[in-house]
């Protein structure tokens, strides 16, 4: 069956359809990574988004039971140069177009992904249709041009748990706040021994302190900070009174609570191989992103302090307050994109709840 991508440039890319049927649109953006691409379509940070992969093959070792950082899928599109449809691995499960289908995710193959890529790296991203159902490219450049953006839609609240729940552990008590949190999150945390209570975005300050946390963790999540302004204000409260860690949106509102500003960028960073700078040891890791804003380092106060930066673009990565036992990364430290050293910040994390 033919599928048309097409951007709201007038961009028109016609492919083949695998996965769903049907029509969905969504900020098209590309991800770098040569793998991962379960975790990708699994990361509830990409909801509202049609993700184009720039490695050419996707699929060759399947969907298994055991990767997934969310219960479901909530990519809006997915986008390869080849997809696999007979792939080998030892853990597989499934074939990647059968997990598109359960889940309800167009997705188009046979198409030039590295064109594709250098358009939204050129024009920045742009709102697109990926259609099984309209083939007149005119009707879907129309369609895709009176798309929502990304900022204004609520998309927290799609992704982020509704119910209060508990991961038991013996140790200290971690009060994690749900914006659609990646699962391996919540295992780093219990894997140290923290009992992880898992909380929906817009709890209250005062319900946070009444279940006497040691500590606070702000997870990830889809779309723009400024769009979550309870969460900006719950966290305003809770600065001087617990231990804070923030994940990449977690880290946005962080950022925005501590004064901050925070912009959207040209075309994010989504890959595995983003190199950052720790500022003050001078060490250089190899991170996994998935973000398209970023907080802005000339509008922080002078209590807080940039502690990382990209070297791709010299943007923030990580903030520290120079009094208070908080702090924030832009990038992924519970994701293993090769190396798995990023995970200390879970450890500073552990020492600061200790104390």
């Amino acid at each position: 069956m033919q599928a048309l991508l097409v951007l709201e440039d007038g961009s028109v890319f016609k492919g083949k359809a695998f996965g769903a049927t049907g029509q969905r649109f969504g900020e098209v953006v590309f991800n770098t990574g040569m793998t991962g691409y379960q975790e990708i379509l699994t990361d509830p940070s990409y909801c509202g988004q049609i993700v184009v992969m720039t490695y050419p093959l996707i699929g060759n070792y399947g969907i298994n039971k055991e990767d997934f950082e969310a219960k479901k899928s909530y990519v809006r599109g997915f986008v390869v140069r080849e997809n696999c449809d007979k792939p080998s691995n030892w853990r597989v499960s499934s074939r990647i177009d059968e997990f598109l289908a359960r889940e309800g995710v167009i997705g188009i193959s046979g198409i030039d992904t590295r064109q594709l890529t250098k358009i939204l790296r050129n024009h920045g991203t742009m709102r697109g249709i990926i259609s099984t159902e309209e083939q007149d490219p005119a009707v879907l450049v129309a369609e895709a041009k009176a798309a929502p953006h990304l900022t204004g839609q609520r998309l927290v609240p799609t992704v982020a748990t509704r119910e209060i729940y508990t991961v038991p552990g013996e140790g200290p008590r971690v009060a994690l706040v749900d914006f659609g949190a990646k699962q391996n999150i919540i295992r780093c945390l219990n894997n140290r021994g923290c009992e992880v209570v898992v909380l929906p975005p817009d709890t209250a300050a005062e319900d946070i302190l009444s279940l006497n946390p040691a500590g606070l963790m702000l997870s990830n999540g889809p779309g723009d900070p400024v769009d979550v302004p309870y969460a900006v204000e719950t966290v305003k409260k809770l600065i001087d009174k617990l231990p804070i860690f923030g994940i990449c949106l977690g880290h946005q509102v962080l950022g925005l609570a501590l004064g901050g500003k925070t912009y959207k960028l040209k075309f994010g960073h989504r890959g595995a191989n983003h190199p950052v700078k720790d500022l003050a040891t001078g060490r250089v890791y190899i991170t996994s992103q998935n973000h398209g804003f970023a907080v802005d380092a000339g509008s922080l106060p002078g209590d807080v302090e940039v502690s990382h930066i990209n070297l791709n673009d010299n943007t923030v990565e990580g903030l520290r307050h120079k009094h208070l036992p908080v702090y924030s990364v832009q990038y992924h430290p519970e994701a293993a994109p090769g190396p798995e050293d990023s995970e200390y910040l879970f450890d500073v994390f552990m020492e600061l709840l200790e104390r």
